[in-house]
């Protein structure tokens, strides 16, 4: 799903600036509202096959044993069945529930739903993405969606076999209609569980970093800078304060060479390791932390240790 530019002249209502706490200033666009609904809608499908696909092959198991048994369905005790039951139902509960917080909390921050869609979870405030708000996030969700609408129907079937409902089905459907709508009054597309959690979804970045970045100078002479002659060198310890995502980020700061964001992010990194460089000399420093950066972390790859980001 590729978003449509907009129109010359006229700016992006879906374009944010996102500061992290290196202070450094990252545009990103939220996702479209369609993407969100989309996105569900495709895990949902996926859970919901899950948990049927598993159900299978739970009642082919159980029929096996009852057959090498020699018992019947009827014969079977209560106990028996009402432990089943609740397996299921515990089963389900965990499906449900990890299937989200699992693939939320993970590096891409996004289901397989949303990674179809291309789009992704983000904290508001550029820190980390904590398993407090993508837990109140989804707890928020099915107190917005899906116990109303699970209620609605059971009072939907009631109603058709002549029971009166009363104001009870109106009441659900005011509630359901309200959450439902809650993202198209307010500016950034938020449901309730974003603005209690701290959250918004964003559209995940399509472009591939290049294999090694192409940058002139201390990125490529052994972090020697050619303005000063000065050689930087890192060691372990100054390495060790960023991950991988640090590095995707500084690695598009370096391709867009923006001369302020080159010096916020030096004297960020610099107040971090310790270091006092002096100014005037950013892009060589810059190049010459990435690369040796860059190279640390591939090397802990081979070795089986990842590094995600400065958390880690």
């Amino acid at each position: 799903m590729k978003r449509r530019p907009a129109p010359q002249g006229r700016p992006d209502k879906r374009a944010r600036t996102l500061t992290t706490p290196e202070g450094l200033s990252l545009p990103l666009t939220l996702a479209a509202r369609g993407s969100r609904a989309g996105a569900l809608l495709i895990d949902l499908l996926i859970v919901g096959v899950g948990l049927f696909a598993f159900n299978q092959v739970m009642r082919w198991l159980f029929r096996g044993l009852m057959d090498g048994v020699g018992m019947e369905d009827v014969q079977l005790a209560p106990g028996a069945a009402e432990f089943l039951v609740i397996a299921q139902v515990l089963i389900g509960f965990a499906a449900w529930y990890g299937y989200f917080l699992v693939q939320e909390l993970g590096p891409r921050g996004a289901t397989l739903g949303k990674r179809m869609v291309g789009i992704r979870i983000a904290a508001r405030g550029g820190t980390r993405l904590t398993p407090e708000a993508v837990i109140a996030r989804n707890l928020v969700r099915d107190v917005e969606i899906f116990y109303p609408l699970i209620a609605l129907l059971v009072l939907l079937g009631q109603s058709s076999q002549g029971e009166d409902i009363g104001m009870l089905g109106w009441a659900l459907t005011g509630w359901l209609l309200l959450f439902l709508l809650f993202p198209f009054f307010n500016r950034d597309a938020l449901r309730a569980g974003d603005v209690i959690a701290g959250t918004w979804v964003v559209e995940r970045p399509r472009t591939r970093l290049a294999a090694v970045l192409s940058a002139q100078g201390a990125a490529t002479t052994e972090g020697a800078s050619a303005v000063t002659g000065v050689r930087y060198d890192f060691g372990e310890a100054e390495l060790s304060v960023y991950g991988e995502r640090e590095l995707q980020t500084l690695e598009r700061l370096l391709r867009d060479g923006q001369p302020d964001a080159l010096k916020a992010v030096h004297a960020t990194i610099c107040r971090k390791i310790g270091w006092d460089p002096g100014a005037g000399d950013e892009r060589a420093f810059l190049e010459a932390f990435y690369a040796q950066l860059r190279g640390r972390l591939e090397a802990d790859m081979r070795f089986g240790k990842r590094k995600t980001d400065k958390f880690s």
